[in-house]
Protein backbone atom coordinates (compact mmCIF):
# COMPACT_ATOMS: atom_id res chain seq x y z
CA UNK A 1 0.00 0.00 0.00
CA UNK A 2 1.35 3.93 -0.52
CA UNK A 3 2.34 5.59 2.08
CA UNK A 4 -0.07 8.67 2.82
CA UNK A 5 2.61 11.11 2.98
CA UNK A 6 4.13 9.65 0.07
CA UNK A 7 0.97 9.76 -1.99
CA UNK A 8 -0.15 13.43 -0.75
CA UNK A 9 3.89 14.49 -2.12
CA UNK A 10 3.08 13.39 -5.07
CA UNK A 11 -0.13 14.70 -5.53
CA UNK A 12 1.36 18.18 -4.52
CA UNK A 13 3.93 17.80 -7.17
CA UNK A 14 1.76 16.75 -9.77
CA UNK A 15 -0.55 19.50 -8.76
CA UNK A 16 2.30 22.31 -8.93
CA UNK A 17 2.36 21.70 -12.54
CA UNK A 18 -1.16 22.42 -13.46
CA UNK A 19 0.05 26.03 -13.64
CA UNK A 20 1.02 26.69 -17.26
CA UNK A 21 3.74 29.17 -16.30
CA UNK A 22 4.89 26.43 -13.69
CA UNK A 23 5.03 23.94 -16.33
CA UNK A 24 7.17 26.24 -18.75
CA UNK A 25 9.63 27.06 -16.38
CA UNK A 26 9.75 23.18 -15.29
CA UNK A 27 10.42 22.34 -18.99
CA UNK A 28 13.04 25.57 -19.74
CA UNK A 29 15.03 24.28 -16.67
CA UNK A 30 15.07 20.77 -17.66
CA UNK A 31 16.19 21.17 -20.90
CA UNK A 32 19.17 23.43 -20.15
CA UNK A 33 22.28 21.53 -19.70
CA UNK A 34 23.55 23.99 -16.65
CA UNK A 35 21.26 25.45 -13.42
CA UNK A 36 19.60 28.58 -14.17
CA UNK A 37 19.12 31.84 -12.70
CA UNK A 38 15.76 33.00 -12.49
CA UNK A 39 17.08 36.43 -14.43
CA UNK A 40 17.66 33.78 -17.01
CA UNK A 41 14.33 32.33 -16.52
CA UNK A 42 12.64 35.07 -16.52
CA UNK A 43 13.94 36.43 -20.13
CA UNK A 44 13.82 33.15 -21.87
CA UNK A 45 9.98 32.45 -21.13
CA UNK A 46 8.98 36.31 -21.10
CA UNK A 47 7.85 36.86 -17.65
CA UNK A 48 8.82 39.44 -14.53
CA UNK A 49 11.95 38.44 -12.59
CA UNK A 50 9.46 38.11 -9.76
CA UNK A 51 6.54 35.90 -11.14
CA UNK A 52 9.77 33.76 -12.04
CA UNK A 53 11.25 33.93 -8.59
CA UNK A 54 7.84 32.68 -6.98
CA UNK A 55 6.92 30.25 -9.40
CA UNK A 56 10.66 28.95 -9.32
CA UNK A 57 10.51 28.69 -5.38
CA UNK A 58 7.14 26.83 -5.47
CA UNK A 59 8.57 24.39 -7.69
CA UNK A 60 11.74 23.66 -5.04
CA UNK A 61 9.21 23.89 -2.32
CA UNK A 62 7.23 20.60 -4.00
CA UNK A 63 10.73 18.65 -4.67
CA UNK A 64 10.92 19.06 -8.55
CA UNK A 65 13.72 21.88 -8.78
CA UNK A 66 16.92 21.84 -6.34
CA UNK A 67 18.76 24.77 -5.91
CA UNK A 68 22.37 26.17 -5.46
CA UNK A 69 24.30 29.31 -5.16
CA UNK A 70 27.06 30.72 -7.11
CA UNK A 71 28.68 33.66 -8.02
CA UNK A 72 28.40 33.96 -11.43
CA UNK A 73 30.64 37.49 -11.38
CA UNK A 74 34.26 36.50 -11.98
CA UNK A 75 35.42 39.73 -9.39
CA UNK A 76 36.36 38.68 -5.92
CA UNK A 77 36.79 40.11 -2.37
CA UNK A 78 34.45 42.85 -0.88
CA UNK A 79 32.00 44.00 -3.46
CA UNK A 80 32.02 40.93 -5.88
CA UNK A 81 28.07 40.69 -5.01
CA UNK A 82 26.13 37.79 -3.50
CA UNK A 83 25.96 34.52 -5.26
CA UNK A 84 23.12 33.66 -7.58
CA UNK A 85 20.57 31.48 -6.68
CA UNK A 86 20.95 29.01 -9.51
CA UNK A 87 17.66 26.15 -9.94
CA UNK A 88 18.49 22.79 -11.76
CA UNK A 89 15.70 19.72 -12.25
CA UNK A 90 15.68 17.86 -9.32
CA UNK A 91 15.97 13.67 -9.03
CA UNK A 92 12.48 13.09 -8.15
CA UNK A 93 10.21 11.28 -10.17
CA UNK A 94 6.51 11.36 -9.97
CA UNK A 95 3.92 8.63 -10.87
CA UNK A 96 3.34 10.87 -14.16
CA UNK A 97 6.70 10.15 -15.13
CA UNK A 98 8.33 13.52 -15.33
CA UNK A 99 11.07 12.88 -16.92
CA UNK A 100 9.66 11.18 -19.32
CA UNK A 101 9.84 7.40 -18.99
CA UNK A 102 9.58 4.48 -21.48
CA UNK A 103 9.24 1.42 -19.81
CA UNK A 104 7.43 0.16 -22.79
CA UNK A 105 9.31 0.50 -25.44
CA UNK A 106 12.41 -1.13 -23.75
CA UNK A 107 9.67 -3.89 -22.62
CA UNK A 108 9.02 -4.18 -26.37
CA UNK A 109 13.21 -4.27 -27.55
CA UNK A 110 13.58 -6.84 -24.78
CA UNK A 111 10.94 -8.99 -25.82
CA UNK A 112 11.62 -8.85 -29.61
CA UNK A 113 15.44 -9.69 -28.62
CA UNK A 114 14.74 -12.76 -26.37
CA UNK A 115 12.28 -14.73 -29.25
CA UNK A 116 14.84 -13.46 -31.75
CA UNK A 117 17.65 -14.77 -29.64
CA UNK A 118 15.97 -18.53 -29.31
CA UNK A 119 15.12 -18.31 -33.02
CA UNK A 120 18.47 -17.85 -34.28
CA UNK A 121 20.38 -19.33 -31.00
CA UNK A 122 22.18 -15.76 -30.67
CA UNK A 123 22.71 -14.43 -27.00
CA UNK A 124 20.21 -12.33 -26.16
CA UNK A 125 22.82 -9.50 -25.69
CA UNK A 126 23.34 -9.69 -29.05
CA UNK A 127 20.09 -9.88 -30.33
CA UNK A 128 18.99 -6.82 -28.33
CA UNK A 129 21.63 -4.41 -30.18
CA UNK A 130 19.92 -5.98 -33.82
CA UNK A 131 16.65 -5.07 -32.15
CA UNK A 132 17.59 -1.80 -31.18
CA UNK A 133 19.38 -0.97 -33.95
CA UNK A 134 16.10 -1.71 -36.24
CA UNK A 135 14.07 1.04 -34.06
CA UNK A 136 16.58 3.17 -34.30
CA UNK A 137 17.16 3.06 -38.03
CA UNK A 138 12.69 3.54 -37.87
CA UNK A 139 13.48 6.88 -35.36
CA UNK A 140 15.78 8.28 -38.30
CA UNK A 141 12.99 7.90 -40.92
CA UNK A 142 10.79 9.56 -38.44
CA UNK A 143 13.18 12.20 -38.30
CA UNK A 144 13.65 12.53 -42.00
CA UNK A 145 10.28 12.52 -42.79
CA UNK A 146 9.59 15.59 -40.43
CA UNK A 147 12.07 17.68 -41.92
CA UNK A 148 10.63 17.41 -45.55
CA UNK A 149 11.65 17.01 -48.89
CA UNK A 150 15.80 18.04 -49.20
CA UNK A 151 16.26 19.54 -45.85
CA UNK A 152 19.52 21.49 -45.21
CA UNK A 153 21.75 19.77 -42.40
CA UNK A 154 20.42 22.51 -39.68
CA UNK A 155 16.60 21.51 -40.58
CA UNK A 156 17.61 17.30 -40.52
CA UNK A 157 19.37 18.01 -37.37
CA UNK A 158 16.46 19.94 -35.73
CA UNK A 159 14.01 17.19 -36.48
CA UNK A 160 15.66 14.60 -35.01
CA UNK A 161 15.95 16.67 -32.30
CA UNK A 162 12.43 16.65 -32.16
CA UNK A 163 11.72 13.16 -32.60
CA UNK A 164 14.35 11.97 -29.96
CA UNK A 165 12.65 14.76 -27.64
CA UNK A 166 9.15 12.76 -28.37
CA UNK A 167 10.83 9.54 -27.05
CA UNK A 168 12.01 11.10 -23.93
CA UNK A 169 15.66 12.08 -24.32
CA UNK A 170 15.38 15.34 -24.46
CA UNK A 171 18.06 16.16 -26.45
CA UNK A 172 20.04 19.49 -26.59
CA UNK A 173 23.35 21.07 -28.43
CA UNK A 174 26.15 22.02 -26.30
CA UNK A 175 29.27 23.66 -28.61
CA UNK A 176 29.61 20.81 -30.85
CA UNK A 177 27.92 17.86 -28.91
CA UNK A 178 24.09 16.48 -27.90
CA UNK A 179 23.84 15.69 -24.91
CA UNK A 180 20.45 13.48 -23.83
CA UNK A 181 19.43 14.79 -21.15
CA UNK A 182 17.23 12.34 -20.07
CA UNK A 183 17.09 8.42 -20.33
CA UNK A 184 13.76 6.66 -21.12
CA UNK A 185 14.76 3.52 -19.37
CA UNK A 186 16.52 4.99 -16.13
CA UNK A 187 15.71 2.72 -13.31
CA UNK A 188 16.89 0.10 -15.57
CA UNK A 189 19.51 1.99 -16.51
CA UNK A 190 20.50 1.99 -12.89
CA UNK A 191 19.93 -1.75 -12.17
CA UNK A 192 21.38 -3.37 -15.60
CA UNK A 193 24.18 -0.52 -16.71
CA UNK A 194 26.05 -2.57 -19.51
CA UNK A 195 23.14 -3.88 -21.19
CA UNK A 196 20.98 -0.79 -21.11
CA UNK A 197 23.48 1.49 -22.20
CA UNK A 198 24.56 -0.89 -25.06
CA UNK A 199 20.58 -0.91 -26.01
CA UNK A 200 21.04 2.96 -25.88
CA UNK A 201 24.03 3.02 -28.16
CA UNK A 202 22.77 0.79 -30.67
CA UNK A 203 19.65 3.06 -31.31
CA UNK A 204 21.71 5.87 -31.81
CA UNK A 205 24.60 4.75 -34.11
CA UNK A 206 21.63 3.16 -36.14
CA UNK A 207 20.23 6.84 -36.36
CA UNK A 208 23.26 8.56 -37.02
CA UNK A 209 23.98 6.24 -39.72
CA UNK A 210 20.80 6.43 -41.50
CA UNK A 211 21.18 10.16 -41.29
CA UNK A 212 25.02 10.67 -42.13
CA UNK A 213 24.64 13.95 -43.58
CA UNK A 214 24.28 15.72 -40.23
CA UNK A 215 27.24 14.81 -39.63
CA UNK A 216 27.30 13.21 -35.85
CA UNK A 217 28.70 9.65 -34.32
CA UNK A 218 26.96 7.86 -31.06
CA UNK A 219 29.43 7.50 -28.81
CA UNK A 220 29.24 6.05 -24.88
CA UNK A 221 29.71 8.68 -21.56
CA UNK A 222 28.52 7.29 -18.44
CA UNK A 223 27.47 10.35 -16.35
CA UNK A 224 24.88 10.96 -13.38
CA UNK A 225 20.85 12.14 -14.39
CA UNK A 226 20.93 11.61 -18.12
CA UNK A 227 21.32 9.06 -21.13
CA UNK A 228 25.06 7.18 -21.17
CA UNK A 229 24.73 8.50 -25.24
CA UNK A 230 25.90 11.14 -26.34
CA UNK A 231 26.26 12.64 -30.09
CA UNK A 232 29.41 14.50 -31.01
CA UNK A 233 29.94 15.94 -34.75
CA UNK A 234 32.41 15.01 -36.52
Amino acid sequence: MTDPADFAAQVAGIAALADPIRRDLYRYVSAQPAPVSRDQASEALGIARHAAKFHLDKLVEEGLLDTSFKRLSERQGPGAGRPTKLYTRSGRQLSVTLPERRYDLAGQLLASAIDNATADGTTVGEALKAAAADWGRTVADQARAAAGARPSRERLIAATSQVLAEYGYEPHRVDGTIVLSNCPFHLLAREHTQLVCGMNLAIMTAVMEQLQQIGFAARLELAPNRCCVVLDAG
